[in-house]
């Protein structure tokens, strides 16, 4: 095995440069007592011998790391991978570097999670949280770290959502415009903050419209697993029909039109759909998918702010909901053109 080359010390630079352990040291901290050409020598000298900075040690000594952990459900979902390169951006800007963490909505690994971040000692988490109990994020808020929520509400905390029940209503309404009315809902689980809030907007928009909700379309489905294939193969068991479906995310929303295509079915001449997230503003695709748009990156913009604000000192609870809209594709027919 290859040997770990010696690391370069304080004293290996003083002795290269011909000044004290305690002037190196001051220099390759910035300090405004060392002479700016005294400081840049020292700091290109350490560049050139490969020296990296005990960035752990520091933060022992003064007690931050400018480091912030995101903890997210699920990193394999386009939707959060792109928030996390934003949410990153955001912070780099600000000061902090960010490490990740994948819960793949478990609330056993979101634990392990937390607990991994505040080991590290992180100055602030941005977490998506799974919400299946409410005991981590009370462990969270019991660690004293500054912590923000991003895409799920809890009022007792700083959160930044999507109008989630204004997207739900929106997605419905623009099916029921289009002339549908057997709209199938694959919904998350309800103590999903989000879940909750887009399936209110669902019933808001039959409600305004005069129609009643057919209870046996709306079908919760696992928002990071296969479960579109169980829930379409039900409905056809028992006779169920419907011309459009309102998915949960994006993700569902591809799962099942591959599901449909499996069966025959053509979108959106046989049956529409929507979904929610419209990651296609950031990952272009050849598929046109009708959806919610979010506005993720002002999402990721905002909380990283006002985690900062956080980290600086604010004990202010900040609690940001941003509108959505409906961004237009190819995946909604409308019936009453062939009526």
């Amino acid at each position: 095995m290859k040997k770990r080359r010696p690391a370069v010390t304080l004293k290996d630079i003083a002795a290269k440069t011909g000044y004290s352990v305690n002037t190196v040291s001051r220099a390759l901290r910035d300090k405004d007592d060392i002479a700016a050409p005294t400081r840049e020598m020292i700091q290109k000298t350490a560049q050139e011998m490969g020296h990296v900075s005990n960035t752990l040690a520091a933060s022992l000594r003064l007690g931050y790391t400018n480091t912030i952990a995101v903890i997210l459900g699920d990193i394999s979902n386009p939707h959060f991978s792109i928030m996390m390169k934003e949410i990153e951006g955001h912070a780099w800007k600000a000061g902090y570097t960010s490490i990740l963490f994948n819960t793949n909505e478990n609330e056993e690994l979101e634990l392990a999670a937390i607990q991994s971040a505040l080991n590290k000692n992180v100055d602030g988490i941005i977490i998506c949280p799974a919400q299946k109990t409410p005991d981590n994020l009370t462990y969270l808020k019991e660690s004293g770290v500054p912590f923000v929520l991003i895409g799920r509400r809890d009022e007792a905390y700083s959160y930044v959502v999507c109008n989630d029940e204004l997207g739900g209503y929106q997605a419905t309404k623009e099916l029921l415009s289009a002339g549908h009315r057997d709209i199938l809902l694959l919904h998350g689980a309800t103590y999903i903050s989000s879940a909750r809030e887009r399936l209110e907007g669902y019933c808001r928009a039959f409600r305004e419209a005069g129609v009643p909700v057919n209870e046996r379309l709306i079908r919760q489905v696992p928002v990071v697993s296969d479960g579109c294939e169980a829930v379409l193969t039900d409905l056809e068991n028992e006779g169920q029909e419907y011309t459009a479906i309102f998915a949960f995310s994006d993700m569902l929303a591809w799962e099942a039109w591959c599901c449909l295509l499996k069966r025959g079915k053509m979108v959106p001449k046989d049956c529409s759909i929507i979904g929610f997230d419209h990651i296609e503003s950031r990952l272009k695709l050849p598929l046109g998918l009708t959806s919610v748009s979010s506005y993720k990156g002002r999402m990721s913009a905002m909380a990283a702010q006002i985690l900062v604000e956080q980290i600086q000192g604010s004990a202010e609870i900040r609690q940001a909901v941003i509108d959505t809209a409906i961004a237009a594709g190819e995946t909604v027919r409308n019936r009453n053109e062939y009526n």
